[in-house]
């Protein structure tokens, strides 16, 4: 395994995103998202991407009962108030039964005015940081600007932002707009780790083509990949290391069943209804449903969704 420097913490090249295993998502029990986890702890993995709204301290915390070597864990949380903030981080230490946390970011942030709209939040974190609660700060976005303008904030040590081949749920820009965006962060001294990188799922037909193009971004220090088996923890630990991924266990990670996912944050706007051209999208009481006998998975409709609310699970 590859390992890098982010914000001074030494990361592996790969995180495991954890949201794929939560009550969002594939919905594992404890002990299975642990045990996948677990997995990817063994294999070198040493990273951690979770989230208030994830709902995965839980799955962490059992993953690392006894596992005696250093793992870094960066979570977010919505809180934009110093108490509600302060709130967010003590209960992430006490649901995983951490006695410091190794990164807290802001969660989606779009451009300076949301930053500065979370004062309070961010005025916590960094006390926190001098009290050793946490290590690193920073921010998690979907935006342009929401990198460019982390980039000029002296308090803010990581920066979160979605980058992937084709650009799917870059809000604000250009895929070109979000590489400049990153490389202004880099020369600026910030950490950097990747999201969304297989577009939610839907660039799972093409998965290395797409690893490649980030992994060939000197300036990612880590790439956050959601796993939710050891079959696809070992698929993407040998893609990150360069190795040839055996027919079998390729095989094993192609025919996992996947569904389309909707978001609840759905506003309902009917872009990818008009998109889908199967008839497996319908809009019911201002919200997008899915029929998954019709769906067909081919992530079109993803495409024209504005707030990144379709995903392939």
């Amino acid at each position: 395994m590859q390992y890098r420097m982010l914000g001074g913490l030494k990361v592996s090249r790969l995180c495991f995103g954890s949201l794929t295993i939560g009550p969002l998502q594939a919905g594992l029990s404890i002990d299975n998202g642990a045990r996948v986890i677990r997995h990817a702890l063994k294999a070198g993995v040493n990273f951690i991407d979770t989230a208030e709204l994830y709902g995965t301290y839980a799955h962490i915390r059992e993953a690392l009962q006894g596992f005696d070597e250093e793992v870094v864990i960066v979570s977010k949380s919505y809180a934009y108030t110093y108490r509600g903030m302060q709130e967010s981080v003590e209960k992430a230490l006490q649901e995983m039964n951490r006695n410091y946390i190794d990164g807290f970011m802001l969660h989606e942030q779009e451009s300076l005015y949301t930053i500065r709209g979370h004062d309070g939040a961010l005025k916590y974190l960094v006390e926190a940081k001098k009290a050793g609660l946490v290590r690193a700060v920073g921010i998690s976005t979907h935006y342009v600007n929401g990198v460019v303008a982390a980039s000029g904030i002296p308090e803010i040590d990581l920066i979160h932002p979605l980058i992937n081949k084709y650009g799917i749920g870059i809000q604000g820009g250009s895929v070109a707009d979000m590489l400049s965006a990153i490389r202004l962060a880099k020369e600026m001294g910030k950490g950097i780790y990747a999201m969304k990188v297989l577009g939610g799922g839907n660039l799972l037909d093409q998965v290395e083509e797409a690893f490649d193009f980030v992994l060939s971004l000197a300036e990612l220090d880590s790439i956050a990949v959601g796993m939710q088996s050891e079959f696809e923890v070992d698929y993407n630990v040998r893609l990150f290391n360069g190795l040839p991924v055996p027919a079998g266990l390729q095989s094993l990670v192609k025919k996992r069943p996947r569904r389309l996912l909707i978001e609840n944050w759905c506003r309902g706007c009917g872009n990818c209804v008009e998109r889908c051209t199967t008839g497996a999208l319908s809009l019911v009481e201002n919200r997008v449903v899915v029929d998954q006998v019709k769906c067909r998975l081919c992530g079109y409709c993803s495409t024209a969704c504005p707030d990144f609310c379709i995903k392939i699970i």
